[in-house]
């Protein structure tokens, strides 16, 4: 399992550094839209499409991400991503609580419909901050990952009191905490040591600049929630439907969503925010 996990690993990297070391935007829109397409392949199973009809989705959201790139090259899509932030914040947050509509049920193609919408707006996002340059959006994805292996090692060693526990048993307050402190803490050194000088052009730092302290903390608290939300969030949707990863696309690593699903909230909402820098 390990064996297949690293290799898939170096696949990915293999096609992905070069692109971003080159800064080369149509190869990695085309990486992007396969990607995006397998996301709602996945997303369209675990609300109950099956066969053809999952395919169908995943086909028709590719021609709609080629025609907005087409067109705009995924700028200028502000709204897109402020109603990304509210289906998070009105819809998707609170059924960590509420709970999900049964899978046959009108409800439930609402909530799969508006979920296939967030996760537009994540690749969407993805584009765009390329386009501000790779490392921008290589320094946003960063805090997530920090945030998960904070989360992982601090919870596994401090971890008693369950985040969410008839979502994810695994997942602890205490690891969150961890998660966050660890965030802080690398942004805040990036923005006050010279290693601050080339990577002058990262969201930490970008923010600092703008806001200060108060912002960059109370934005990385922020982030850090959406992510961990975003990953919560999966976890239902998989928990409901059955299955543990969302497919076996990426062997050893599960599905798409697996990988991206603690970005799907934060990616929008720092594209919005990145509107002020």
């Amino acid at each position: 399992m390990l064996k297949t996990r690293v290799i898939t690993a170096l696949l990915l990297l293999a096609v992905l550094l070069p692109i971003l070391y080159l800064n080369y935007f149509p190869a990695f829109a085309i990486v992007a839209v396969l990607f995006f397409g397998a996301a709602i392949w996945e997303c369209a199973r675990m609300f109950g499409a099956i066969g053809n009809r999952a395919l169908a989705c995943a086909a028709a959201a590719i021609v709609l991400l080629v025609l907005v790139l087409i067109k705009g090259n995924g700028g200028n899509m502000g709204s897109l991503f402020a109603l990304c932030v509210a289906l998070w914040l009105l819809r998707f947050t609170p059924s960590l609580g509420l709970g999900l509509p049964p899978r046959n049920s009108v409800g439930n193609h609402i909530v799969g419909f508006t979920y296939a919408i967030s996760i537009f707006g994540c690749f969407l996002a993805i584009l765009g901050l390329f386009l501000h340059s790779p490392i921008y959006l290589l320094s946003i994805m960063a805090i997530v990952w920090i945030a998960d292996i904070g989360a992982y090692f601090c919870g596994k060693a401090f971890g008693k009191h369950k985040l969410a526990p008839s979502i994810s048993p695994g997942k602890s307050w205490e690891g969150a905490l961890g998660g966050w402190l660890l965030v802080l803490v690398i942004a805040s050194l990036i923005c006050v040591t010279p290693v601050a000088r080339p990577l002058a052009d990262t969201f930490p730092v970008q923010l600092f600049a703008t806001w200060g302290w108060a912002g960059l903390s109370g934005v990385m608290t922020v982030l850090v929630m959406a992510s961990v939300v975003g990953d919560l969030f999966e976890s239902q949707l998989k928990r409901r439907a059955g299955i543990k990863d969302s497919s076996q696309l990426l062997p050893g690593h599960g599905g798409v969503l697996d990988r991206i699903d603690a970005l799907i909230p934060v990616l929008p909402m720092v594209a919005l925010l990145s509107y002020w820098f």
